[in-house]
């Protein structure tokens, strides 16, 4: 087992025993719940500092939203030289990756929900938390102002404005109707714990008006269907949960039905799971062909009523509607409206998000901080500073760049500009000198002598391997914790943490730019399998992978708590079943 990871040997272990499966989901549960703890532990002892001085006056920091983004910056904040303000309209961070799970009940709402005052309440740093919608952002003058979310009895809704030195803006987004003629109106979207709620009443409630003994078998197949629009990880595996809720549970409930379901994922592009290896995308169609899941690629839907979907195949433009019982849409978020009023203002127009730098500052702002699927992040391109590059490497300011000038700085660069080692990987390069000997031809290592010119030459397509972070938990959650880093450490020098590009030799910045570590990703795909991808393009799929999904999401729930009682649930489902009741 020499050379794998963690996650190789506990799947191969399961895959080559599978009856070993079967006695250690409490101990790999438990085990995972164990990691988190003592990640929690190592973090914290990180980051803790010394109480501040009497006397000293606290900067206060604004944070909006309590989703994965800001959550983590809370749980991570420890200087106590910070008066923290909590913004929220909803009053508890929510495990969004098991939304899909809450739909059927194999998984309760409350299981998966953390009040944000038990986050926050043994923390060293001032923190108070406010229920309420900001609806408007005054960067010029740092303030921001909100509504509270319930009505008094004389003044309907109270408004309020919130002064601020730092703002963290983690307000999350919204699903993504591309502006689809009936969406907002008859569609379900799954985004939030009252969303899963919604759908799971919806399923409950088509299956008792289709057990009516008027129906006709047509008016039956028609309350039945349920159409899922979008082929990536939400749509997908509510899809496999909603089959398994039907076969698994309902059908034995509802006998008059069983022949009557239906479930149809609409997918645009020409497969579904796009961002995941091409194995795992083979497999999840072809296991949703067996399970009759009826799968359309390349169907765009340009329209939806109360009673029909219609949709566009791609290839030839050709339009055909079909009835449905209910539409569940995934296809993808879009900005909040506070969000869009306040890239207006600050002149980012026309962006899907709030652009920021490597440090998630947002670009045009002072000490305004945006993080989570609200923003994204604007890597630095290579050729846009190409000649400083060149000149700091350049110290014999000779005119010409040597393979030892360039390694000595090379660190940096890759450091600064990522895309230069995923470029290296991409093109099957073990070193740098590779690339400049393909820029200058067959010569040896040792002679290489490029002048500015070919300087650009070589590097010149290194900037097309920058992509946009994805828009995940896992991405938002990171940058929470690493903008906390920063916080923490922030008020300790007088110097601020970010800057221009510094080489060796001319100072470095106090903290590196926000880099994303991709930990791999999972697609349960229904009937107890699970597809995964891992670092290292490593591939696992199978009843094995779901047993892993099981231990990596208790480890990641918020508090033992939620914990407890997310494999509570789990536990429950596998010996009574789901529960159908209409509540």
């Amino acid at each position: 087992m020499r050379g794998y990871t963690l996650f190789e040997r506990v799947s191969r272990a399961f895959h080559d025993y599978p009856s070993l499966s079967k006695f250690v989901v409490i101990s790999t549960v438990s085990g995972g719940g164990l990691i988190a703890y003592a990640e929690a532990n190592t973090s914290s002892d990180a980051y803790t500092v010394a109480p501040p001085e009497t006397g000293i006056k606290k900067k206060k920091v604004v944070v909006l939203g309590t989703g994965w983004a800001g959550t983590s910056f809370l749980k991570n904040l420890n200087h106590p030289t910070y008066d923290v303000q909590v913004i929220s309209p909803r009053n508890y961070f929510a495990f969004t990756p098991l939304l899909p799970s809450v739909t059927v009940g194999t998984v309760e709402a409350r299981s998966i929900v953390e009040p944000v005052r038990n986050i926050v309440r043994k923390k060293n740093v001032d923190v108070c938390f406010w229920e309420a919608e900001c609806f408007k952002i005054d960067a010029q003058n740092k303030k921001v102002y909100c509504r509270s979310t319930k009505e008094s009895n004389l003044n309907g809704k109270e408004e309020f404005s919130v002064d601020y030195d730092y703002l963290v803006v983690a307000m999350g987004a919204r699903a993504n109707t591309f502006n689809t003629p009936g969406v907002e109106e008859n569609c379900h979207f799954l985004k939030e714990v009252e969303d899963a709620q919604k759908i799971r009443r919806t399923v409950i409630e088509s299956f008792e008006k289709a057990s009516l003994p008027n129906l006709s078998d047509e008016e039956r197949k028609k309350i039945l269907h349920f159409v899922v629009v979008g082929g990536g990880p939400t749509g997908v595996e509510f899809s496999a949960e909603l089959h398994d809720f039907v076969n698994e549970d309902l059908v034995k409930l509802y006998p008059m039905a069983k022949d009557s379901v239906k479930i149809t994922l609409l997918e645009a592009a020409d497969h579904i799971l796009n961002m995941f290896d091409k194995r795992i995308t083979a497999f999840a169609e072809e296991k949703f062909s067996r399970d009759g899941i009826n799968v359309k690629l390349g169907s765009m839907v340009v329209k939806v009523t109360d009673t029909e979907i219609s949709t566009k195949v791609r290839g030839n433009g050709e339009i055909s509607s079909m009835p449905y019982g209910m539409v569940v849409w995934s296809t993808g978020i879009g900005p909040h409206a506070i969000t869009k009023d306040f890239m207006k203002q600050i002149g980012q127009n026309n962006r899907r998000a709030l652009a920021t730098d490597e440090w998630l500052r947002v670009e045009g702002c002072d000490n305004v901080y945006a993080l989570g699927d609200c923003a994204t992040v604007n890597q630095r391109k290579v050729m846009e500073d190409i000649a400083v590059i060149f000149s700091k490497a350049d110290k014999d300011n000779s005119g010409t760049l040597t393979v030892k000038e360039f390694q000595e700085v090379i660190k940096d660069i890759c450091e600064r500009y990522p895309q230069v080692e995923l470029y290296l990987k991409n093109k099957k390069m073990s070193d740098i000198v590779d690339l400049l000997k393909e820029a200058k031809g067959d010569v040896a290592k040792e002679t290489i002598e490029l002048n500015i010119e070919e300087f650009k030459s070589a590097l010149s397509e290194v900037d097309t391997q920058m992509k946009n972070l994805p828009a995940t938990a896992q991405v938002a959650a990171q940058q929470g914790a690493y903008l906390a880093k920063c916080f923490n450490r922030m008020e300790e020098a007088e110097k601020n943490p970010e800057g221009p590009l510094r080489f060796r030799g001319t100072g470095r910045h106090r903290f590196q730019p926000f880099r994303y570590r991709h930990l791999g990703q999972f697609a349960p795909l229904g009937g107890e399998q699970t597809a995964a991808q891992l670092p290292g393009d490593w591939v696992s799929i199978g009843h094995s992978t779901q047993w892993l999904w099981y231990s990596v999401y208790a480890s990641k729930l918020v508090s033992w708590r939620t914990r407890a009682l997310v494999v509570s649930d789990w536990m429950r489902r596998f010996i009574f079943g789901r529960d159908s009741s209409g509540i």
